[in-house]
């Protein structure tokens, strides 16, 4: 089977499974590091993103190698979607010095610069911005990579959001606004704190497109971002697209989810899980079989459980290293 969108997407059945494969290593990855918090084996904080698998690795699918993207606190599903290795990700959560900033930046700040990624973020909408002057860089520099630029459904609340969404349209920059969201912020849900029935309809405001996609369908999600991502390289602007999803875990480590039922937690692993929605749909059309796709699911498995022991057996930065790989 080959899924064909518009604009020059034509994915092969090899490729299809390879996407599954990685919402299967985003899944377990932030489980596992669910996990290891629990047991107080990595310190500081972390979001996870289980449940949101599709958002991450199916608009990262249709972007090139050279293009860039900007990331959140929850970042980790993005990191993986634009081609991290798992064990270097996971080093850098025990604090290792094998990890992508040796262990320095923990959950909220893995960077991997060669494959395009600038960066998670621990400040909302603190990657909207970069994400304009990224593009900004490479329209001035005729670079012709398009950044896509993730953010969470409170970011669209913040200044930096409508500041770099309106320098983006005015000068018609190569930049992707990629919408998370999830339903929920930190303490409650996002439509007691957003005035509009969709994030997208912001769009009006600055005169560009805007899309809502169903966040927790991977085809629906390469699809809609394929079509703004060709739309960027083309000189045509900015896309505003929402992606409604859901997180499965609290906002973090320390959220009791008290503002949501089991109830309606149990609707969205049962009926809206990405991972089994594109296992139906690869299953319907023929591409994979049944024991194809139980065999991706214990591969990803093991990749995590080796990165595991990876960061447990990697050394602790030395003390006298304090002060390198900072700004001040």
């Amino acid at each position: 089977m080959a899924v064909e969108m518009k604009a020059r997407v034509d994915l092969s059945a090899e490729r299809l499974l390879d996407l599954y494969y990685q919402m299967w290593l985003v899944r377990y990855f932030d489980e596992k590091v669910d996990e290891f918090f629990a047991k107080g084996l990595i310190h500081g904080t972390t979001h996870l993103c289980v449940g949101q698998e599709a958002t991450a690795v199916g608009a990262c699918a249709v972007l090139e190698d050279r293009d860039k993207i900007t990331s959140t606190h929850r970042g980790h599903g993005h990191c993986i979607a634009k081609g991290a290795q798992a064990d270097r990700m996971m080093a850098e959560l025990f604090g290792r010095e094998t990890g992508y900033c040796k262990g320095k930046g923990g959950s909220m700040h893995i960077a991997d610069v060669e494959k395009g990624n600038l960066g998670a973020n621990g400040i909302v909408g603190g990657g909207i911005p970069i994400a304009a002057g990224a593009a900004l860089t490479s329209k001035m520099k005729n670079l012709g990579y398009v950044v896509l630029c993730f953010f969470g459904d409170g970011a669209s609340n913040e200044g930096s959001f409508h500041e770099a969404i309106n320098l983006a349209a005015i000068w018609k920059l190569p930049v992707v606004f990629f919408c998370e969201n999830n339903q929920y912020g930190m303490s409650g849900p996002a439509k007691e704190m957003i005035g509009v029935e969709n994030i997208a309809d912001r769009s009006k405001a600055y005169g560009i497109p805007g899309v809502v996609v169903e966040g927790n369908d991977i085809f629906e999600v390469m699809r809609v971002t394929n079509e703004a991502v060709e739309r960027a390289r083309n000189g045509s602007g900015p896309t505003l697209i929402e992606a409604k999803t859901y997180r499965w875990k609290g906002h973090s480590k320390s959220d009791a989810k008290k503002y949501r039922t089991k109830e309606e937690e149990q609707y969205w692993k049962e009926a809206k899980d990405p991972i089994a929605k594109m296992a139906a749909r690869l299953l319907a059309d023929q591409a994979a079989t049944g024991e194809q796709l139980e065999e991706l699911r214990v591969k990803a498995l093991k990749e995590i459980e080796a990165a595991v022991k990876f960061a447990e057996e990697s050394p602790m930065p030395s003390p006298d290293t304090i002060t390198e790989d900072v700004f001040a």
